[in-house]
């Protein structure tokens, strides 16, 4: 074989093992291209899952929610109010109740348990509280047990009646109003203000 033959052959040798190796390049990278394509689909529909469960999720929330209410239990307290007045004179209650306002609680200690006492709690219209205390104790124990520390904040007249404003320092938002006399302590407390407390005291005989 001449040179020339033999320089042939190998140049064309060269070209096919050229060839060879641009096919199996562009063989990885279409591979390459497949993987990396397959791989973002993947993930893509993982977003878009993730997308419409968060989205049916939210749906719900807003189809289902409700404002939460608190609910308010009225309790009958005429029965007690008569037997606490049996027992003692000076015990006092709402006649009538002011309209849209609701007994919550109420508690009256026995003449064999003294210090007596009675206790009525209220839930306004407002959804505001309002408590009354009352005992046949003057001093200034009663007073904290129910009330803590307190500073004096003037005065209201209810009915020619001159009752102590007090401002609860322990329970913000919260005032009182007390009436001391003839050996009973009466007391009118809550968060709803000095004009429903003072609406409260009217209504008490």
């Amino acid at each position: 074989m001449s040179s020339q033959e033999a320089g042939a052959q190998d140049k064309a040798r060269e070209k096919a093992r050229a060839k060879a190796q641009a096919l199996a390049e562009a063989n990885e990278y279409r591979q390459a291209y497949r993987r990396d394509k397959a791989k973002s689909q993947t993930v893509w529909n993982l977003v878009f899952a993730m997308l419409v469960c968060l989205v049916v999720v939210a749906f719900l929330i807003v189809v289902t929610w409700r404002p939460k209410q608190e609910t308010v239990k009225p309790v009958e307290y005429t029965a007690q109010l008569q037997d606490a007045r049996a027992a003692a004179a000076w015990v006092r209650g709402p006649e009538p109740m002011p309209s849209g306002w609701t007994a919550t609680s109420v508690e009256f200690r026995a003449p064999e348990q003294e210090p007596m006492t009675w206790h009525l709690g209220v839930v306004t219209d407002q959804k505001k509280y309002v408590g009354l205390e009352q005992s046949n104790v003057t001093g200034g124990k009663f007073l904290a047990d129910k009330l803590g520390r307190t500073d004096d904040d003037g005065t209201s007249t209810v009915g020619a009646v001159t009752w102590q404003r007090k401002v609860l320092l322990d329970r913000k938002g919260e005032n009182a109003l007390v009436l001391v006399g003839s050996g009973v302590t009466t007391i009118v407390t809550g968060n709803a203000g000095y004009s429903a407390l003072e609406t409260f005291a009217s209504v008490l005989h």
